[in-house]
């Protein structure tokens, strides 16, 4: 659908009106925000124990010295020859570390599934993050984010089962789900502070930021799922380079 064709001075009165109501959003995020950075924490008891690129690391380990960590809980599961297209694409929208590094941040990947199957898929996909497996620890299940009430009750997005269903989304009750949860170091103890799932994540997004700035928006289409592993388009997308002399 194109867009309405105004005059000049039509299309100010039309973009004024827009920063408005943007203006009150900012307000309203920036609040949103701030209740966040006020939510109380949980100290974080038990010692997982991941594997990673250097070998086992224990969660502590993952802050890398800083005082902040986020972690993405990348749907991977054991069974699995390759991860979620959905986090992969959440991945893809991760900026360089280096920006949070200055901020005493670090972020990681987490997933269930062991690193020979995470090491050849981070390849694939070119990402430096360090990516570490929760294989035969209790992580997944402990932040929801593996789902088998065999092993633990349902919860996810802070709803039991018996509420997901009644809220139409069932698919949320089993198997692997995304996920945030962030952690802050107090020497060698470690506070979970806050933790997000499903739609909630959808800040992280960059990809739809840029395109909801966009006349086609985000061109979404029930019943056609048009989300690919990166290097899966038609044609292949390749990164802009600049030109050779």
């Amino acid at each position: 659908m194109s867009p309405q064709v105004v005059t000049s001075d039509q299309w100010l009165t039309a973009r004024q009106e827009l920063r408005t109501q943007e203006i009150a959003l900012l307000r309203a995020r920036d609040a949103v925000s701030a209740a966040r950075r006020a939510l109380p924490a949980v100290l974080v008891e038990k010692d997982y124990v991941f594997e990673g690129p250097g070998g086992s690391a224990r969660l502590v380990d993952l802050f890398e010295g800083r005082r902040q960590l986020i972690i993405y809980h990348f749907m991977f599961d054991p069974a699995w020859d390759q991860g979620c297209k959905h986090c992969s694409f959440l991945t893809d929208n991760i900026g360089h570390p280096a920006h949070l590094h200055s901020r005493d941040t670090t972020i990681a990947l987490v997933s269930r599934a062991p690193r020979a199957k995470i090491e050849p898929f981070q390849r694939r996909m070119g990402w430096i993050l360090p990516w570490y497996s929760s294989y035969g620890s209790s992580f997944n299940y402990d932040f929801h984010v593996t789902l088998d009430e065999d092993v633990a009750p349902v919860q996810y997005d802070f709803r039991d089962k018996a509420t997901l269903e009644r809220d139409g989304e069932p698919f949320y009750t089993q198997g692997e789900q995304g996920g945030v949860s962030v952690f802050l170091r107090e020497g060698d103890d470690v506070l979970h502070t806050y933790s997000a799932y499903g739609d909630n994540m959808e800040l992280l997004q960059g990809t739809y930021n840029y395109l909801d700035l966009t006349p086609l928006g985000r061109q979404d289409s029930p019943g056609r799922p048009w989300l690919r592993h990166h290097d899966n388009y038609k044609p292949v997308v390749t990164a802009c380079r600049p030109p050779t002399t």
